[in-house]
């Protein structure tokens, strides 16, 4: 039995000649391309390293790393070696962090040399056996010590079944759940989107987005490594600097901010994007007025997607044929999508708005550890109740209409509700808040908390961000803070955050327009 997952990216990939990653000269320093074959040669050394550090199949390897085209290697290595692959967030905090390597209690830990001598105390006290360090430039000791190892490995054996991943993701109440992402959900999502999105070997793929998340790693670099591609990495997304590199690329894939923000540049016109094949955006909901507005600038019609965490892609408007702004596409090959009354579990006719349930090989294995947790979000003929309210129109087009649970996505990153208002309600002063999102045209929705003082109280706005600072990751910290008498609430005593969402839904086009 061959790597599943590593042995379809490995009969898929060029000449170890063709270029793989190349990171483009910053501030004047120097290019950097890693070839196909540096990438076969380092994640095999990479691998043998994990190996002598004592993860065998199933281990998890936690990491919480910046950019750089050797992170990526770091994650085929760990698939090489059966390991499941737990990126984190960069904006974790260490209290955020001993959650996830007290859960997930990951064998190896590899981290930036800057974060070393601060986490290393942390994971030796959840049993972490050893913590390794690997820098954007290519250093550290991860790199140290896989350049003393034999540059052939043989790959361990894993079937489509086998975990290949942990990605962490939330709830609106209670502890992050860890999504279990098997070799097949990751392989059969890669080889499909790479059909349907006509990618070939002579793509290259503009790539500012994360790479502890879906997006991508798991779309982007995937379907990257499926048709041979390259990429083209970007560290943080600078509108100048993206149309500079776009006209020796072919695609792109981002968050709405990042058409947003390009289409406030002057240099966007359809003469500089006219090389372009395709643009992709996902994470969040593009609005329409920004589909629009990009076709009119630049006569391309952004291709809007729709996965999550636990599923990947479920949805594409089509690579040929009508992308419909407001619309999410059509289910992929080999995906269902059915929409359900949310209390029955009964169908519901196309055109009626309910529950979105998945089915298809894309779908998880379950939560890490949480088996009753898994059962309740799985029908009992398999489909996943994803939480999202939606309808199916008469072309066969999914339209997301709202979510059942309140997560907020705010520049393509989850934000679960609880995690906000717990850090606020133990704040002196604050009786009670309720953190919801709000539509914001940079970054899909704005975190805002609504905050209910204690009399006489004098905490305000300055004060909650002061106090959140440090507690949350810089993306989960609302962008306003505001005072009412009381939440809204509906007969059995549960916060009605639909109404505060109505009454607050032009928040930050009034502030713009201010």
């Amino acid at each position: 039995m061959p790597n599943h997952l590593f042995a379809l990216m490995r009969d898929r990939m060029p000449a170890n000649d063709r270029t793989f990653i190349e990171t483009p000269a910053v501030g004047g320093g120097v290019s950097r391309t890693l070839t196909y074959g540096d990438a076969l040669t380092l994640s095999s050394r990479m691998a043998n390293l994990l190996v002598e550090r004592g993860v065998q199949p199933g281990d998890r390897v936690a990491v919480q790393l910046e950019k750089s085209a050797e992170a990526i290697v770091l994650y085929l290595a760990c698939v090489r070696a059966g390991a499941v692959y737990l990126p984190l967030n960069t904006a974790y905090t260490l209290a955020e962090l001993d959650y996830f390597l007290g859960d997930a209690e990951p064998r190896v830990v590899v981290c930036s040399p800057g974060a070393k001598a601060e986490l290393e105390p942390l994971a030796r006290s959840k049993g972490v056996a050893a913590i390794e360090t690997l820098g954007t430039d290519g250093t550290g000791s991860l790199m140290d010590g896989a350049t003393a190892c034999p540059s052939e490995f043989s790959d361990v054996e894993r079937g489509p079944d086998d975990l290949a991943a942990i990605l962490y993701t939330s709830g609106t109440t209670g502890r992050s759940k860890g999504a279990m992402l098997s070799h097949a959900n990751l392989a059969s999502n890669a080889v499909t989107l790479a059909e349907v999105w006509g990618f070939t070997a002579e793509d290259a793929l503009l790539h500012a987005l994360p790479i502890f998340h879906t997006h991508g790693l798991f779309v982007a670099t995937n379907v990257t490594l499926m048709a041979g591609s390259s990429l083209i990495f970007v560290s943080r997304f600078d509108a100048g600097e993206m149309l500079r590199l776009m006209p020796r690329a072919t695609v792109m894939m981002g968050v709405p901010t990042f058409y947003v923000r390009l289409l406030q540049h002057e240099g966007l016109t359809s003469a500089a994007v006219a090389h372009m094949r395709l643009f992709v955006s996902g994470s969040a909901p593009l609005l329409a007025e920004t589909h629009d507005a990009w076709a009119e600038r630049t006569g391309h019609r952004i291709l809007e997607r729709y996965g999550m965490t636990e599923t990947n892609m479920n949805t594409s408007n089509p690579y040929d044929g009508d992308r419909i702004a407001g619309t999410v596409g059509q289910p992929l090959p080999g995906v269902t999508i059915r929409v359900t009354d949310p209390d029955s579990g009964e169908p519901l006719p196309d055109g009626e708005i309910g529950m979105i349930e998945v089915s298809g090989p894309n779908v998880f294995k379950g939560y890490w550890r949480m088996p009753e947790k898994t059962a309740a979000e799985f029908r009992g003929d398999g489909f996943f109740i994803s939480g999202d309210l939606g309808k199916i129109d008469p072309r066969g087009y999914v339209h997301i209409v709202g979510r059942g649970k309140d997560l907020v996505i705010t520049g393509g990153y989850n934000v679960y509700p609880k995690e906000v208002e717990v850090e606020i309600d133990a704040l002196p002063g604050v009786i009670e808040s309720a953190v919801i999102g709000v539509p914001h045209a940079d970054f899909g929705e704005g975190v805002t908390a609504l905050v209910v003082r204690q009399p006489n109280a004098t905490i305000d706005e300055p004060a909650i961000l002061k106090a959140l600072d440090g507690r949350l990751a810089k993306y989960k910290q609302p962008k306003r803070v505001l005072f009412v008498e009381e939440l809204p609430r509906n007969t059995m005593g549960k916060v009605q955050k639909n109404l505060l969402r109505d009454a607050n839904k032009d928040l930050y086009a009034r502030a713009k327009a201010g």
